[in-house]
């Protein structure tokens, strides 16, 4: 797990080392253990590497072979390495290291880009070809590790984090209006490979690009996630699923336990995060640390799970960690929060990650993550409306959307109207092959697209902000494509997820299963009381914001006088959807 960077140069020039330093710079906090630079001619490769897998200098990076005329620098894990080492070796390849960064260079000697689909992981990467001139990158399946680029006629750059392209400098930071109307009305996913800023783009997950010394470029998807069971699964009884899901999260458990360092999990005390620990259990984990993060309730609302998460800790005699965390903590944190997130997410789970992160990475660097279980497993509220909606499309997004179109236009100032981009999405995602069922439709676009811009990306930033590396089990490839050939039938009872709780009661005690869904936001984002509202009109109301020319002036005086009335179908804070835009441009200086 660390932080990658990179230029290329298609203008004859040699890569810009002043401009990698700050880009890798920038980016200590992602690999905080060692860094390095690599460069010939064009193309120059940095990067910042937290020592999980192997902890030996030979798997530093960038790492080059000169006898395979290959230079690598890769962030991630690759689970499976030591079963791809052993056929790496029987084809004759020798190893200078142990970790799983080399057997990632000589798989794309043998096998190219069809390595891809040999791996069972997360990851992003870049390979330069010394004798073609040519740059490969690469995005895991499930967009768990992130690779932003900046292009130009002159040159391409990557990096592990949006930031770090700001700082390397020569960029255009101009708003992005199709982001923006994605931003405010799709719950601040913004589908790659679009972000918020025009000379930041995304590579889209299970994607790969390569591009010559001339800037051509070819670019593929390889891999995509089909739903409904296969013909020899059509009549599989609901027993045959649940067993097929645990043995699958069970393997996917115990890959993801393979490090050279503790792991560790993040304890919510919800189903999904109380079943990693079970199984981890079940595996012969002992000394096991668990970490739980709790707030102040506000209006009669609970700001903890505590109840549940100490049973699980108490059951399975863990090295339980509780953090309670009072509201002007919340508020000294979300600056640094803030500035940790390659993109804007309104997510009062950011700050909550972040305060939690910093907990876990004094005790352990790899922590188990409960994320992605909800998307695969139709654990969200939405899905039975959509299930049964006549018009699948509109269900999803009155339960979903943050705003209509409608609002949108007087949300912000005329200039940045132009049409129902965030809608559209929604209503082409909804009519692509691959899934019949609206429910199916409704699993696809949340796992391929909502879980990897808001869940999924608001782990990995608050957490590598700690040099904590978080594995997240339910995205084990194999689990979700099994997950996607499971009928609704089997998903839906039960307020979502059955087959997965009717699994888990194998392992874990019922009173944690049949407990009501939880969900505890940071309570003092919710309703902006106090000091917290004070600094978010504080900034909404600045010079910068009102010069800046995003918002609607009469809309944002609407939000602030009565924010608790103006909540979103998701229970978010429409109001800190807008700070959160204005305080990370401020952040990123635009």
């Amino acid at each position: 797990m660390c932080g990658l960077a990179g230029e290329f140069r298609f203008d004859g020039q040699l890569a810009d080392l002043t401009a990698l330093a700050r880009m890798t710079g920038q980016m200590i906090n992602r690999g905080p253990d060692a860094s390095g630079v690599w460069s010939t001619g064009p193309i120059a490769l940095g990067h910042r590497r937290l020592k999980i897998m192997d902890l030996a200098d030979a798997s530093g990076q960038p790492m080059t072979d000169p006898q395979l005329g290959l230079s690598l620098v890769f962030n991630g894990a690759i689970y499976n390495y030591p079963a791809l080492r052993g056929e790496l070796e029987i084809m004759g390849y020798r190893f200078f290291s142990d970790g799983d960064t080399e057997v990632v260079l000589k798989a794309y000697h043998a096998w190219g880009e069809k390595m891809l689909e040999r791996f069972n992981g997360m990851f992003a990467l870049a390979i330069w070809e010394r004798d073609t001139q040519r740059l490969f990158l690469a995005r895991d399946r499930l967009g768990i590790k992130p690779l932003y680029l900046s292009e130009t006629s002159q040159r391409l750059r990557f990096a592990s984090s949006l930031p770090a392209l700001v700082h390397g400098g020569d960029l255009d930071t101009s708003i992005n209006p199709v982001a923006l109307n994605h931003y405010l009305s799709f719950h601040s996913v913004v589908p790659a490979p679009l972000t918020i800023l025009n000379g930041v783009q995304k590579l889209p997950p299970g994607h790969w690009l390569r591009i010559d010394a001339q800037g051509q470029r070819e670019q593929q998807c390889w891999w995509t996630l089909e739903y409904g069971a296969r013909a020899d699964e059509q009549e599989l009884p609901f027993e045959a699923w649940q067993d097929r899901v645990l043995d699958s999260l069970r393997a996917a458990v115990k890959r993801r336990n393979l490090a050279a360092v503790d792991v560790g999990v993040l304890l919510s005390g919800g189903v999904d995060s109380s079943l990693l620990v079970g199984l981890l259990h079940e595996a012969g984990a002992r000394d096991l640390q668990t970490f739980s993060i709790g707030f102040a309730d506000v209006n009669g609302e609970a700001g903890n799970e505590f109840r549940y998460s100490d049973l699980i800790a108490e059951h399975y005699a863990t090295d339980h960690h509780q953090l309670m965390i009072p509201e002007q903590e919340i508020l000294s944190g979300l600056p640094d929060a803030l500035t940790a997130m390659s993109e804007p997410m309104v997510s009062h789970d950011c700050i909550a990650f972040y305060l939690l992160s910093r907990e876990v990475s004094k005790h352990c660097r790899v922590v188990q993550s409960g994320q992605g279980a909800d998307e695969i497993f139709a654990g969200y509220h939405w899905y039975p409306q959509v299930d049964q909606a006549a018009d699948p499309v509109a269900a999803y997004q009155q339960a979903f959307m943050d705003r209509d179109f409608s609002e949108y236009r007087d949300t912000v100032q005329p200039g940045w109207v132009q049409q129902d981009h965030a809608g559209d999405f929604i209503r082409d995602h909804f009519a692509r092959p691959g899934a019949d069922q609206g429910l199916d439709k409704a699993l696809r676009l949340d796992s391929t697209v909502m879980l990897v811009e808001d869940p999924v990306k608001r782990v990995d930033n608050m957490t590598m902000a700690w040099g904590l590396e978080a594995r997240v089990p339910f995205l084990d490839h194999e689990l979700v494509e099994l997950a996607a050939r499971i009928p609704g039938r089997f998903k839906l009872p039960g307020d979502g997820k059955y087959v997965l709780k009717e699994a888990a009661r194998q392992v874990i005690p019922a009173a944690v299963i049949d407990r009501p869904k939880g969900y505890f936001p940071v309570p003092g984002l919710k309703y902006l009381q106090g000091s917290t509202l004070d600094w978010v009109r504080d900034s909404l109301t600045s010079r910068r914001a009102r010069e800046r020319g995003l918002f609607n002036d009469a809309y944002v005086d609407t939000l602030l006088r009565n924010p608790m009335d103006h909540i979103t179908p998701l229970r978010g804070s429409k109001l800190w959807q807008l700070a959160v835009l204005d305080l990370w441009l401020d952040a990123q200086g635009v």
